[in-house]
């Protein structure tokens, strides 16, 4: 048996107990190098924790999935947050889960623009990415260091994400 999830859009307020929404609209700005660029600053804040952990910026390539899917894993990282910027301008789904006992609940899923990310906050159970449509390259912040930083998990019974 598999349960549906309803895909819902990717809002500040939806998102809050997971952790923050990046977007550039309502964000403080600066111009710099002689008003020549504009600033958005500090989208996000990537926290490390743990002995020896710093904060990395990555390239991530996701290849797009094909509906229906069946959500049936999710992982977390406990001793860092992390920051997902889309960077190819094509929508993805974020899948995110309350903590219940050391385990994920149920999932939501949002549906993001092209022009949206997100920060995971540390310990926030997620699937790994989603894109849609296309392949997409997403700027990737996050902990690098020793320790375990991964935690994956599987539904005993998945859930269906049929359409978006």
């Amino acid at each position: 048996m598999t349960a549906s999830i309803i895909v819902q859009p990717l809002t500040k307020e939806g998102f809050a107990p997971f952790g923050k929404v990046l977007e550039t609209a309502g964000a403080e700005t600066r111009l710099i190098n002689a008003e020549t660029c504009t600033r958005f600053h500090a989208l996000a804040t990537v926290e490390t924790r743990g002995e020896c952990g710093r904060a990395i910026v990555s390239l991530f390539q996701a290849k797009p999935i094909a509906l229906p899917l069946r959500l049936s894993m999710m992982e977390r990282h406990p001793l860092g947050s992390q920051a997902f910027w889309p960077l190819s301008g094509g929508d993805w789904l974020v899948a995110v889960a309350p903590d219940e006992n050391g385990r994920p609940g149920a999932p939501l899923v949002f549906r993001a623009s092209g022009s949206q990310g997100v920060c995971y906050a540390p310990n926030v159970w997620h699937h790994p990415l989603l894109a849609l449509d296309q392949v997409s390259e997403f700027l990737v912040v996050d902990r690098d260091g020793p320790g375990l930083n991964l935690q994956e998990t599987y539904y005993e019974t998945p859930y269906a994400i049929a359409t978006y």
